[in-house]
């Protein structure tokens, strides 16, 4: 049967031979996609794209990290004799005075010890009478030669024996009064109550928190930066803290970054998590009407990017996102090339960080749609 050249090329393929040609095509297309070789052809009027350079000698970068408020001043009150709680006597959020009864245990026992370290004293103070009486009746006989000098000595030591027993009856007596005082807990500055952590009738032991105060006014940023950006964060020129609107704001009153009085890098790294503790301490005139717990942002910004863990810093609109390729158009010649790249944190609404895929020196396109357009030549620097 003649064959007819038009039939056979409308003529689909079969089922069997689909598969191979997409499986044939696609990896020619992917490869040319990720190794950046895909370019599109010059065109004579086509308008030049701007470009960025990509340095590290002169971009910047910056960082954040989620952080939260805590009081400068702050106290966990915990118990340090056993025994039933009989008496919370604040709430949390209450105002307390120095000095102010917080809580109060089941004092019998220490009662107890206290009336037998009296009696303890007593006792020990009537033998010492006794000794000192029988040291004076010795010496006035040895004088006389009625009695030897071993007697004598006896009796000095016995003498002696007696003191010291009172002596220590005494510190016994001290420290039940001191255990007995153990009994009330108050607060040690003026405070408000954080929190407590037992109610009445509960069981205290000694170490058991009762309760957490701490000076309103004065409150710090507490930001755990990863080991790893630590000389980014060091390197930084500007540090800012994001805090909430105050109670009471407008709505339309939003989040406010403020510079902090000072900042302190604690100099050891958590063992677990491979973080470092940054504390910056805030004004109090910016933080009234925060409390500790909330949750702040805490920025470094203005560190070199070729500082140890900095990248280069791109704006958003310079990534071409399709499917799941995320690329930039890069300079080669006098065209663009198509680059996939590897992203990072997002830095601020309009920056992102590039992780892998470009090296610095490089140029891209800050418009990857029209560096995508048949004969797209990048911009003069």
């Amino acid at each position: 049967m003649p064959t007819d050249p038009v039939s056979m090329q409308a003529r689909p393929l079969s089922r069997a031979a689909a598969p191979a040609a997409r499986a044939a095509v696609l990896p020619l297309l992917g490869a040319a996609l990720l190794a950046g070789t895909l370019a599109w052809p010059r065109h004579a009027h086509a308008e030049p794209v701007p470009t960025v350079t990509l340095s590290t000698a002169t971009d910047v970068v910056s960082v954040r990290f989620d952080g939260r408020l805590q009081a400068l001043r702050q106290s966990t009150l915990a118990a340090q004799v056993g025994g039933n709680v009989v008496e919370l006597a604040v709430q949390a959020g209450e105002r307390v005075r120095a000095g102010q009864r917080i809580a109060r245990i089941d004092e019998r026992d220490t009662a107890a010890a206290l009336a037998a370290a009296d009696a303890g004293v007593a006792q020990a103070l009537a033998a010492a009478k006794a000794a000192k009486l029988n040291l004076d009746r010795t010496r006035d006989l040895s004088a006389q030669g009625f009695v030897s000098e071993a007697a004598l000595d006896l009796a000095q030591s016995q003498h002696d024996a007696a003191a010291a027993g009172l002596a220590q009856a005494r510190a016994a007596r001290s420290q039940a009064t001191l255990a007995r005082g153990f009994a009330t807990i108050t607060a040690p500055f003026d405070a408000v109550v954080l929190a407590t952590h037992v109610e009445a009738g509960d069981l205290a032991a000694p170490g058991r928190p009762l309760a957490t105060v701490y000076v309103p006014g004065r409150l710090r940023a507490v930001v755990d930066v990863p080991a790893s950006a630590s000389a980014l964060a060091r390197g930084a020129t500007r540090v800012e803290v994001q805090l909430p609107p105050p109670p009471g704001a407008p709505a339309a009153a939003g989040a406010r970054w403020v510079a902090p009085l000072a900042r302190t890098e604690l100099p050891a790294a958590d063992p677990v998590s491979q973080t470092v503790e940054w504390r910056l301490e805030l004004d109090p005139a910016q933080t009234a009407g925060l409390g500790p717990g909330q949750a702040v942002t805490v920025r470094f910004a203005g560190a070199p990017a070729g500082a140890a863990g900095a990248r280069p810093v791109v704006p958003a609109s310079a990534i071409l996102r399709r499917g799941e390729l995320t690329a930039v158009y890069a300079v080669q010649g006098e065209r663009f090339v198509l680059r996939a790249v590897r992203l990072g944190a997002a830095q601020g609404r309009d920056a992102v960080e590039l992780l892998a895929g470009v090296k610095p020196g490089e140029r891209i396109a800050l418009d990857p749609v029209r560096a995508g357009l048949a004969g797209a030549t990048p911009a003069a620097q």
